[in-house]
């Protein structure tokens, strides 16, 4: 096979594993509701174990490429890099669950926003948050030229529109083989963020076509609380799997 051949077969195989590595995490987090893991009275903490060894026993899973995130309450309205105390589930909550597990050396990046109760405001959140990613992908798909500060304030933007105020300081970050930090490190062009004025589409140091997750944080500070939402944003799962 040519050398160009070689190449084509390399990226659909790479695509396949990290499309596959997030059909494995969307199973996860339904088992996780099915199984009622988030739950009043639970602690953070427990809720982030059990999810941890749910993914062990389901998938074999023995490593997460960032910390584990689950959080509550106020605590929705902190960024990533945060860490705020362990507090128990209300009856009457927002939870969002940030988990990064390592599939066969391929990272997942999935995150979703659960509601305990009935309130209004939070069922909105919940339902706005993939309506705003799925704005932020048509968004991407339909500028080719588009640099990640450029998707970061469109998504911003739609944030503010529907209500909310967007709570990252990015929106966004490259994806990859564990560890794909190692590639791009820290670099703000690794990340969907002001400042980060190259072309998303791209190839990565050694040649391989970047991939792409999209953040969408959505807060209300006023009600003390947020939500939050990720996925790959530069692949699509087949119509008959999405969820």
């Amino acid at each position: 096979m040519a050398p160009t051949a070689d190449r084509s077969a390399d990226e659909a195989e790479r695509a396949r594993q990290l499309v596959e590595a997030e059909e494995k995490a969307e199973a996860l987090f339904a088992e996780v509701a099915r199984r009622g893991i988030i739950a009043p009275g639970r602690r953070e903490a427990q809720v982030s174990d059990d999810v941890r060894d749910l993914a062990a026993d389901l998938f074999g899973v023995s490593r997460h490429w960032h910390k584990r995130i689950v959080r509550s309450g106020p605590n929705t309205l902190q960024p990533y890099r945060e860490n705020p105390p362990d507090r128990a589930l209300a009856g009457d909550d927002i939870v969002f669950l940030d988990f990064g597990p390592i599939f066969s050396e391929w990272e997942a990046d999935f995150g979703r926003t659960f509601v305990l109760g009935d309130d209004p405001r939070k069922l909105q959140l919940q339902a706005d948050l993939p309506r705003i990613f799925d704005a932020g992908r048509a968004f991407f798909e339909t500028h080719d030229e588009i640099s990640g500060a450029e998707l970061y304030q469109y998504v911003v933007g739609a944030s503010e529109e529907a209500g909310w105020r967007f709570g990252g300081v990015h929106s966004g970050h490259l994806v990859g083989e564990f560890p794909h930090e190692t590639i791009d490190g820290e670099r703000i062009d690794s990340y969907i963020a002001p400042g980060s004025t190259g072309p998303m589409r791209r190839t990565d140091r050694v040649g391989r076509v970047c991939h792409w997750i999209l953040e969408v944080h959505l807060v209300d500070p006023d009600r003390g609380y947020g939500g939050f939402y990720e996925q790959l944003l530069t692949l699509r799962r087949p119509a008959t799997a999405a969820g």
